[in-house]
């Protein structure tokens, strides 16, 4: 019986729990988000750091679930969300989904995924991706301007 009881409670218990980095608060990543303008400072796509372009465009999260990027008179717009999946996919963490659509051009295409949070503060949005495909992980981090 106290074997059972122990099993029980080492089961039960997960430090997972309390030292998770992600916040898994979607109300509070959508506030971060729509807190000003952004710029990517990193994309690294399986491997290939394709950053530069996306050189000097700031991004706007709507409130209306628009995402525009901005770089003088050129503006491309697309579509984002914050969801919670509990499929148990690719994050142990928990799954809270940073959804990024772009039907054009190609190199805002890219971005185009549900990225899995890894971390967001009131000056950084860090999100990943590990494809199913190919296997490829891609990385996107977001800079508040």
């Amino acid at each position: 019986m106290l074997a059972c009881t122990l099993i029980t409670v080492l089961l039960s218990c997960s430090s997972d729990d309390d030292n998770s980095p992600v916040n898994t608060d979607t109300s509070q990543i959508v506030s971060a988000a729509q807190s000003g303008t952004w710029s990517i400072t990193s994309f690294v796509d399986s491997g290939n750091d394709e950053t530069n372009h996306f050189t000097d465009y700031a991004f706007t999260f709507g409130s209306n679930g628009v995402l525009t990027a901005v770089n003088g008179d050129t503006t491309v717009t697309g579509t984002w969300s914050v969801t919670t999946d509990d499929s148990n996919d690719d994050n142990p963490s928990g799954d809270v989904d940073f959804n990024i659509t772009f039907a054009s051009p190609a190199d805002f295409v890219d971005l185009t995924d549900d990225w899995d949070v890894v971390t967001v503060t009131s000056t950084t949005i860090s999100l990943i991706d590990v494809s199913g495909g190919n296997g490829g992980t891609d990385t996107l981090v977001f800079q508040k301007n």
